[in-house]
């Protein structure tokens, strides 16, 4: 691996003897991981089912490395959301941040969706996501992330932070910053990073991350936790960055997290006039651990009685955004919509679960939205997803969609309405890769399962049938 000059020099010069250790992992193999879905089976029950090799990751419950060569991204209980893949080093901030079912909480830079996938797991179905990206060509993956696990609490937007933080003051327990970064920590896993490195790009990222945690610490309750993390190694967007917010924000303090074994400590000597509290700081090495790079910070915002801060402040909004057209205004359903889900409902679900108590039904343009409780006004932000996507309506017809599907369990369907497949069978496969079943089902819509889990949707025409999988969802052959 042939790295750029600047960066070996700063490395040899941070790590000392231990440079030798750390340019040797750089050269290995990266190492792969999967974190099961507790919103749809538990870990021990997922890895007694898939066949492949697994090792827990310490640092986080659901997390599993699987082998070299193996190919999980290929199996059926992928499709259905029983498990994302996502780097093992990865796992930590979101295992960090300690989120608890009920709570409110944000992730500010959630896409591509694998913190924000493992933070809806923790809150089990209760409180409510906010998962925000300023890149809207990231925000598809987000949402697909999403709803491939079935996640009914997320709220989805693509706004500035600066425009969040006026419409969400002081509103979440807990706050997530996965900062833009220069991407250090990732060259072995994507050499490609590589390339792209430069000085330049360290300090655009340093300024990028001091405004997010500006506008993230605006939007944290009292009392609140927020995680700030990177995925480089380099201390001027890590140590020095902590540095600078608590110079500026004294309402907030450093947690010190019992540390396990492989994990570093933060470097305050590595700082101008660090303070020892950075030492609280977790740092992630490969040549230390079975997983990328990663930084990690934890702090806290201390009681209003205890702050030495203003802890409601509010920063200026700054330039205005430029995201293109802003999303259709969400507006009640028509009386006649609102009938079509329950007729839907009555003809296919054994219990209420469209109509159930605790969600209201919204209309975003044709599609019916089921949104989290005790959201603010949401009307002065960019809103992709304002809720669980249930589906649309069209003249007097209401489709289900894909999110609805996955978020289900089977028995929440009438077993008439229900194709339950195993996961080696080939009808299965042909499924995923848009094709209809091979036997004949009720007329009208029916959930297609894998082992129990939900798939998708399917509909029984008269002589035929319709997939309803969706087209860029499918298994490639």
């Amino acid at each position: 691996m042939e790295l750029p000059q600047p960066f070996e020099e700063r490395m040899a010069r941070w790590l000392g003897e231990e440079y030798a250790a750390f340019r040797q992992a750089l050269e290995a193999e990266s190492v792969h991981g999967l974190r099961a879905n507790r919103l749809k089976v538990a870990p021990e029950a997922l890895a007694a089912r898939l066949p492949f090799t697994l090792e827990p990751v310490p640092w986080a419950p659901d997390g599993f490395v699987y082998g070299q060569g193996e190919r999980p991204s290929r199996h059926p209980y992928y499709f259905a959301g029983l498990y994302y893949l996502q780097e093992p080093s990865a796992m930590l901030p979101a295992t960090l941040l300690d989120v608890q079912p009920g709570e409110r909480v944000l992730d500010l830079c959630a896409a591509p969706g694998g913190k924000a996938t493992q933070i809806a797991a923790a809150l089990g179905g209760r409180g409510v996501l906010v998962a925000n990206d300023v890149h809207p060509k990231r925000i598809k993956a987000l949402v697909h992330n999403l709803e491939v696990q079935g996640v009914t609490n997320a709220v989805v937007t693509n706004d500035y932070p600066a425009h969040l933080a006026r419409v969400f003051p002081a509103y979440f327990d807990k706050v997530l910053v996965d900062a833009p970064c220069s991407g250090e920590g990732m060259f072995r896993k994507d050499p490609a990073l590589i390339n792209e490195w430069s000085l330049d790009l360290v300090n655009w990222c340093i300024q990028q991350q001091k405004g997010l945690l500006r506008h993230a610490a605006a939007m944290l309750k009292p009392g609140g936790l927020l995680v700030y993390s990177t995925c480089t190694f380099n201390p001027e967007e890590n140590e020095a960055i902590i540095e600078w917010f608590l110079r500026r924000h004294p309402e907030f303090e450093l947690v010190d997290v019992p540390h396990q074994p492989g994990w570093a400590r933060g470097r305050p000597d590595w700082v101008d006039g660090g303070r020892p509290e950075l030492a609280r700081c977790i740092r992630l090495w490969p040549h230390r651990v079975r997983g990328e790079g990663h930084f990690v910070a934890v702090l806290r915002k201390r009681d209003a009685a205890d702050a030495a801060g203003d802890v409601g402040r509010v920063p200026p909004a700054g330039r205005p955004p430029h995201l293109g057209k802003q999303a259709l205004e969400v507006t009640p359903p028509d009386p006649w919509m609102v009938e079509a889900v329950a007729r839907f409902e009555a003809h296919h679900f054994t219990r209420p679960v469209l109509t159930a108590e605790g969600r209201t039904l919204i209309r975003f343009g044709r599609r019916l939205f089921l949104m989290p409780p005790d959201l603010p006004d949401l009307s002065a932000v960019r809103v992709v997803r304002p809720g669980w996507l249930i589906g649309d309506v069209k003249k007097d017809r209401y489709r289900p969609s894909p999110a609805l599907a996955l978020a289900l369990s089977v028995d929440d369907i009438r077993p008439e309405r229900c194709v339950n497949l195993p996961a080696d069978s080939d009808e299965v496969m042909a499924y995923l890769h848009g094709e209809p079943l091979g036997q004949p089902l009720t007329p009208g819509w029916n959930l297609v399962a894998v082992d129990g889990y939900p798939l998708g949707w399917v509909r029984q025409l008269p002589g035929r049938q319709k997939n309803h999988y969706p087209e860029t969802w499918r298994l490639s052959k």
